[in-house]
């Protein structure tokens, strides 16, 4: 039997969408207010899906609180109160978008985690507004 367990956290950090080979125009006609040369920020909130076989000894797809912890060391320490384009090195050449975030977030944990776990990341950069990365 198959199940998925969640963990929810969340980070605020500071961003600015823009291409590096065009001009502050094109940008703004392009990422909107989003593209503000003196950055914006977000509290986004995340959820981590972890799915796979219901372990029979111990009843859990995944220890939670383990999830937890890779959270936390993989995305909420790196990220959390950050210039997302300035002090986070995977956004040095990548436009840090939501969708980019997802992904960045799903690749740092996917090292991580068993290989018959799937793993799908929800990210809310508004209440509104969110991105589901599943690899």
């Amino acid at each position: 039997m198959k199940a998925t367990v969640n963990r929810k956290a969340h980070f605020n950090a500071a961003h600015r969408l823009f291409h590096k080979d065009w001009d502050d125009l094109k940008n703004e006609e392009v990422f909107g207010k989003c593209s503000n040369p003196n950055y914006h920020g977000h509290n986004y909130e995340l959820i981590v899906s972890v799915t796979g076989k219901i372990d029979e000894e111990t009843g859990f797809v995944m220890d939670l609180k383990r999830l937890k912890d890779l959270i936390y060391a993989e995305v909420e320490v790196p990220f959390d109160h950050k210039n997302l384009n300035v002090e986070v090195a995977e956004f040095k050449d990548l436009n840090p978008t939501a969708e980019n975030i997802s992904m960045v977030i799903w690749k740092k944990l996917r090292k991580k985690l068993a290989e018959h776990l799937d793993l799908e990341v929800t990210l809310y950069e508004t209440p509104r507004n969110f991105v589901t990365f599943k690899g």
